[in-house]
């Protein structure tokens, strides 16, 4: 009967505030079910912490098994829930079981956390850490979500030598040309900078671009599936080359919505970035090379 009474009345409502918030940095993700999404940024040493706010809501007491906060990693399969897993999970007692009366706060902190792997939101995948708040009651649970980003710089990327990349596209007596990007990997605001040489072109090219291709990959062996998504196009040429003509390449990724490139994340999923060159005739035919390329957060 007074679980019945509690449920008629309204649950209780749990707010939290994180400590620092006003000052610490944001950074935007969008995700195609959530939307747009704001979240503040940890990385290497940070702890987090803050106050849960229990509010009884018009109830005159609350009867309950126990209030506990969990610090979750969890890596999302969007389309395949039974593959979603958690990679970490730190829990905190903030009440043991008893009797609420009033409203009533906690403060909770979870010290230089392990910070294994960043944040993403993808097309088929998420990689999300939040903390669950969550009251136990004979009947169920009242719970709060916060999610927030962990943003892992890569050094040991940026201190790697750079090698250029050279490809050819070739189609006997017809076409013949080579491609260079200057560098291999690349910072999330960088510039993609190469040059096109056209050794013989006898077909009447009308247009020439390069797109970014990002590619979602989840599952192993043969249960493993695949997204593509072109973030953006950029026409390098508009007209038919002539023979010994030099095209220069250049592209910049901080207008791209591009994240560091991971690979196999806890046996999960990986993210790859593909510069696909396309050529296309009168025709309409449409002749490319892909290259793949590393993308890294600068320190």
């Amino acid at each position: 009967m007074a679980s019945l009474l509690n449920m008629v009345q309204g649950q209780p409502i749990i707010e939290v505030t994180l400590d620092g918030i006003e000052t610490r940095k944001h950074t935007r993700f969008v995700d195609k079910q959530l939307g747009a999404l704001k979240l503040p940024v940890y990385s290497g040493d940070d702890d987090i912490s803050g106050v849960v706010e229990v509010k009884m809501n018009k109830q005159k007491k609350i009867e309950h098994l126990g209030i506990r906060i969990e610090l979750v990693g969890r890596i999302e399969i969007i389309n395949d829930q039974k593959q979603s897993s958690d990679f970490m999970s730190m829990s905190r007692e903030l009440e043991p079981q008893g009797i609420l009366f009033e409203d009533k706060a906690y403060k909770f902190q979870f010290q230089k956390f392990e910070k294994q792997n960043e944040s993403y939101y993808g097309n088929t995948v998420r990689l999300r850490y939040y903390l669950k708040i969550y009251m136990t009651r004979s009947y169920g649970k009242v719970q709060k979500e916060v999610d927030f980003a962990v943003l892992i710089p890569q050094p040991e990327i940026e201190e790697q030598p750079q090698t250029s990349l050279k490809l050819e596209v070739g189609i006997e007596e017809c076409l013949h040309i080579d491609f260079e990007y200057f560098k291999s990997k690349y910072h999330l605001r960088d510039v993609v900078t190469g040059k096109v040489n056209f050794y013989l072109v006898k077909i009447k090219i009308k247009y020439m671009e390069l797109a970014v291709i990002r590619k979602e990959q989840y599952g192993q062996g043969q249960q493993q599936q695949t997204d593509n998504e072109t973030l953006v196009k950029y026409e390098l040429m508009d007209g038919c080359p002539q023979k010994g003509e030099v095209i220069p390449i250049r592209l910049y990724l901080s207008g791209v919505d591009v994240t560091p490139s991971v690979k196999n994340v806890n046996g999960k999923f990986s993210v790859k970035y593909i510069l696909n060159l396309i050529l296309v005739d009168e025709d309409d035919r449409r002749y490319f090379k892909q290259q793949e390329i590393t993308i890294y957060r600068k320190k």
